[in-house]
């Protein structure tokens, strides 16, 4: 599965979504900063104990699962962060048909703090916030990203 990038314009206009919703200004920033400030705004609202806009969330988690790719390229693992999106990633054998031997399931608020640096990787598959299955499945040399 080819990685796909999130544009830019659609990660602003999920993060002004996101501020509107929260009775914030727009994002005065360059468009290349959306990314960043967009995973904020989301953990913000997941903070205060909020449900984050679905395009919001959606925009945080492909943001930060690009950055993974771009940190670890590769085809050896499958990184689901449900219903959001998903990616390969990590050197090694290639998988091309079926089930992936090495596949890592997360939720969208566990990917964002793994990603962040909030949560230790070790923590969230000890407690079952992700599951990782298969000998490449350690994904704790690549996170935190940010």
């Amino acid at each position: 599965m080819a990685a796909r990038r999130l544009d830019q314009d659609r990660i602003r206009a999920a993060l002004n979504a996101q501020l509107a919703e929260a009775g914030e200004p727009p994002f005065p920033g360059p468009a290349k900063d959306a990314g960043p400030a967009c995973v904020a705004a989301v953990l913000k609202v997941y903070d205060a104990g909020g449900k984050p806009l679905r395009e919001a969330a959606r925009a945080a988690v492909r943001y930060l699962l690009d950055e993974l790719v771009a940190v670890a390229p590769g085809r050896t693992v499958e990184v689901r962060v449900p219903p959001y999106a998903a990616v390969q990633c990590v050197e090694g054998p290639r998988h091309t048909r079926g089930t992936p031997p090495n596949v890592v399931q997360i939720d969208p608020r566990t990917w964002l703090e793994l990603a962040t640096g909030r949560t230790a990787w070790g923590d969230a598959v000890a407690d079952g916030r992700a599951t990782a299955s298969g000998s490449r499945a350690d994904l704790s040399a690549y996170l935190p990203l940010a």
